[in-house]
């Protein structure tokens, strides 16, 4: 079985292609987010040279960026409920995950 199989069969997908889009998605939202950083990290810091915490503050602010901008990617790709699903069950491990804590 190839691995693009055991994606779809994982995922619990109808076919080849709709692999393919949430691929190209998920691929999308990696991109525009590396695109995001700077200009997100500029307005952080400021006139202020890179401090550690900029960096803790970054990725506390890009994680649900993140999340909006899979759901809006998965939405124009016409794969929205599958992202949604994706995304409560994210939720939903950040939740135990914290809840244990």
């Amino acid at each position: 079985m190839s691995w693009i199989t055991k994606l779809k069969t994982r995922w619990g997908l109808d076919s080849i292609w709709q692999v393919i889009i949430v691929l190209v998605v998920f691929a999308c939202t990696g991109f525009t987010v590396l695109f995001i950083k700077e200009p997100l990290l500029d307005w952080i810091r400021g006139d202020a040279e890179q401090q550690w915490w900029m960096s803790v503050l970054y990725f506390v602010l890009i994680l649900p960026v993140y999340n909006v901008l899979l759901l809006g990617f998965g939405f124009l790709f016409g794969q929205f409920n599958f992202f949604w699903k994706y995304e409560k069950k994210t939720l939903e491990r950040l939740r135990k995950v914290f809840k244990r804590g």
